[in-house]
């Protein structure tokens, strides 16, 4: 039998990585056998970067991700009741709650992302007495730097959906076999957990509060090792992959700034899709047409860009400037940064990274001063690229250097950091880490 580390590197994983994570499971086991005495089932899911691709996947949009070597170590074992009993044993975490259609979740609280993903499930997937579903002991912990931007809200949703489905088998539940064929449908339905809206015939519920879509569980569930994949959205479709350069890894600048999806955070971040809606909305009263989204009004027809450009002449700043960093976004740089990528035009690929920085922080309006500093620096110190990513208003940078360089690389930019920014020093860190695998079960 392969051990945990095998499994891991077996995937795609470091093998430094692959034996932290061993650790972690070892302590998990531990922690899990007082609560269980049956072996447990054990995951690993991944955070995720987004390369390219910013506020575009609920629009329908076109990005590049990757998946991290860092994430959630989980283990779980099924119940004799419908409860879900889940802890996190480092930080003293605890809760427990039904697999209940009528559950109510702790807004503001961790535990608002699994309530949601139990109620969800008891009310896409309801069994009949004595078969109802069934609960199960989970107990879980990360070294995922949490509201960083790595979407690690996302990924313990994935993380513990995985294992109600595996311990209720859902796949062979008539719902969930019509809906979900593939992890790309999975990925998709699991985007429309978090923000309420219904999945074929999967009828939608309240979400988390978060007007996101389904990049950051696409990632997850469907990344490659090594490899970055190019995704567009609603529906979820892989357009291609390409291999990440030769000996070229990621540093994580997190800034200490949280992206937490909650309280003004979240408004700001729903601002964003709000104004991608309302730009559909605006060409659909103007056209007659039924587009759904900014990505469906661009492929309406020949020259639907230009003409939504046209329409939006007069509307308020924002949402010209909304209309145009989403295009320039989906329809040009990502793209063009995929193809430079698979010619290994470096200078070309870190361009279009800049271009797509300068986007987020003029037109889309989400960085904060943090953030920018770390992309600009990151670019001085000689990384071939650098942008921040997901949510924005705080959060993280990713730079692509060599990995002879990243050590170095990585204690220079952290170094800078305090200097410019000495109040975030203490909460920010600095993560290397490889194009990683998908989620998975690791035992």
């Amino acid at each position: 039998m392969m051990s945990t580390t095998d499994v891991l590197t077996k995937a795609g994983m470091s093998r430094h990585q692959a034996e932290l994570k061993s650790e972690l499971f070892r302590r998990l086991t531990e922690a899990h056998a007082q609560m269980h005495g049956q072996p447990p089932r054990a995951y690993f899911i991944p955070g995720r970067i987004e390369v390219l691709g910013k506020h575009v996947d609920y629009a329908g949009g076109r990005s590049l991700t990757c998946a991290t070597e860092q994430g959630f170590c989980m283990v779980a074992s099924p119940r004799d009741d419908w409860r879900v009993r889940i802890i996190e044993p480092i930080r003293h975490l605890e809760a427990s709650f039904p697999l209940d259609p009528q559950l109510e979740p702790w807004v503001g609280d961790w535990t608002n992302y699994p309530m949601n993903v139990c109620r969800r499930i008891a009310r896409n997937f309801p069994r009949n007495l004595p078969a109802r579903l069934r609960g199960c002991d989970i107990a879980f912990t990360s070294d995922l730097p949490e509201a960083a931007g790595l979407s690690s809200s996302s990924a313990l949703v994935v993380g513990v959906f995985t294992a109600i489905a595996e311990i209720n088998n859902l796949k062979q539940h008539p719902a969930y076999a019509s809906e979900i064929k593939s992890d790309l449908d999975l990925a998709g339905y699991l985007g429309a957990v978090e923000n309420g809206l219904s999945y074929g015939s999967l009828e939608g519920d309240r979400g988390v509060g978060t007007l996101g879509g389904s990049q950051d569980h696409t990632a997850i569930l469907c990344a490659q090792a090594n490899t970055l994949g190019c995704f567009k959205y609603r529906p979820v479709q892989l357009e291609s992959r390409v291999t990440l350069p030769d000996n070229h890894v990621f540093v994580i600048g997190v800034s200490g700034v949280h992206a937490a999806k909650a309280g003004n955070a979240k408004d700001q971040y729903n601002r964003a899709s709000e104004l991608a809606s309302e730009a559909a909305a605006l060409w659909r009263n103007k056209t007659g047409r039924s587009d759904m989204h900014l990505a469906a009004v661009a492929d309406a027809e020949p020259g639907a860009a230009d003409q939504l450009r046209t329409l939006l002449k007069n509307a308020k700043l924002n949402l010209r400037q909304r209309a145009d960093q989403f295009l320039d976004e989906t329809y040009n740089i990502v793209p063009n940064a995929c193809e430079a990528l698979a010619e290994g035009d470096l200078t070309t690929f870190g361009e279009l990274t800049d271009r797509s920085q300068q986007g987020a922080e003029n037109m889309l309006g989400n960085q904060v001063p943090q953030t920018v500093f770390l992309a600009k620096h990151a670019r001085k110190l000689g990384a071939v690229a650098a942008s921040a990513f997901g949510a924005g208003f705080g959060g993280s940078v990713w730079a692509m250097v060599h990995e002879d360089d990243a050590q170095p690389f990585a204690e220079a930019w952290s170094s800078a950091y305090q200097v410019a920014y000495p109040n975030q020093a203490h909460d920010a860190s600095f993560v290397i880490t490889r194009a990683g695998p998908p989620a998975m079960r690791v035992g």
